[in-house]
């Protein structure tokens, strides 16, 4: 075997290796829908009516990027541009993010996901998407006002109890510690992280509208 064989073996192996992509995967780090619904450009009450593939461009490889566009009727926005929202686009399969909507036009989402301007937005795994009918009272007339109101505070999810606040704009997110890794628990179900006049951030529950001055802890 010529000496230089073995160097130019190496050297493909290299560049095979180089352009592998990688494992397709999708993790996602639970977040209160308060987080959520402040991170979104765009929230949304809504039904998906169709759905089909369709081409995005190329990837890096030069290989087609598929997504999925699902035609929608907006029912109402909570949140983003003055145009209501027309399509909505994710990945074809949840093991690259995609998120899947029933498009039988009957069952009402909670979709909140980053704009592609133009009456277009995108969501992915991570984003919130719920069904309607599965929000809480108190979820659904938080997305009218008091999510909104507490977009400058922290939600620190508490992974093991003890734990304590770093500032007075943070509000503890306990249910992952309280009730064995729930991320749909009391907090997220029935709490909102409002600021209050002094600055500092508190959990506010209760259906009326938060008070000028509240306790961090108000039952209706």
């Amino acid at each position: 075997m010529p000496a230089a064989l073995p160097i130019l073996l190496a050297w493909l192996a290299v560049l095979l290796v180089g352009r592998a992509r990688p494992a397709d995967a999708c993790s996602c780090s639970p977040i209160h829908p308060q987080q959520a619904f402040c991170n979104a450009d765009v929230v949304i009450r809504a039904k998906a009516v169709s759905a089909k593939e369709v081409d995005s461009g190329n990837d890096i490889y030069g290989n087609p990027i598929k997504r999925i566009q699902y035609e929608i009727k907006q029912i109402k926005m909570f949140k983003g541009p003055d145009q209501d929202i027309e399509f909505i686009y994710t990945a074809p399969s949840t093991a690259v993010c995609g998120r899947l909507l029933d498009t039988g036009g009957k069952k009402e989402y909670l979709i909140a996901g980053k704009s592609e301007g133009n009456g277009k937005m995108h969501i992915t795994l991570c984003d919130l998407v719920s069904t309607w009918d599965s929000l809480t009272p108190t979820q659904k007339k938080s997305l009218n006002q008091r999510y909104q109101m507490g977009c400058e505070c922290k939600i620190s999810r508490c992974l093991s109890i003890p734990c304590f606040v770093s500032s007075s704009d943070e509000c503890l997110w306990t249910d992952w510690a309280m009730e064995k890794n729930n991320v749909d628990g009391r907090q997220a179900k029935h709490y909102a992280c409002i600021k209050r006049s002094d600055g500092s951030c508190a959990w506010y529950r209760g259906m009326a509208p938060p008070k000028q001055e509240f306790l961090d802890i108000e039952d209706p």
